[in-house]
């Protein structure tokens, strides 16, 4: 079994962009999210992970919100990405390491719901002074 084209596109626009899926699903909960949040992993995060999950540590670091929107993300062809650059804090201190994965989650600290991860390539060597980025060529792709 596949996802149709226009069905994979319809939903990654609702979790990304929160726009509704006609007669199928809406964006009117009680609450819903306003933001996801972008993390760094040393490593795959895995389907059974959480947001902790191999999670990169240092002082500076934390995830960075993104609007859930057309301003903080673009869908287009069964693709999402960010309108924008995301930076995240310069590491200042700690173990750093090597960003080989990035994941985008429901929660901006804990470990909350993966929702999606995939390979960094280039991966980010993490040392003090470096200021991780990634840029508007960093795709998620639903096929």
């Amino acid at each position: 079994m596949s996802l149709g084209n226009t069905f994979e596109n319809d939903l990654l626009k609702l979790i990304f962009q929160a726009t509704a899926i006609a007669n199928i699903a809406d964006n009117a909960a009680s609450s819903p999210l306003t933001n996801l949040y972008m993390g760094l992993h040393t490593a795959d995060p895995g389907e059974a992970g959480d947001q902790t999950t191999n999670e990169i540590s240092y002082t500076g670091y934390a995830r960075v919100a993104i609007l859930r929107s057309a301003s903080g993300w673009t869908v287009s062809t069964n693709t999402v990405v960010p309108v924008a650059a995301i930076t995240f804090g310069a590491m200042t201190a700690g173990a750093g390491g090597t960003v080989t994965f990035a994941a985008v989650g429901t929660a901006a600290s804990g470990a909350g719901k993966l929702l999606v991860s995939g390979a960094v390539s280039p991966t980010i060597a993490v040392t003090t002074g470096v200021t991780p980025q990634l840029t508007t060529a960093t795709t998620i792709t639903l096929d």
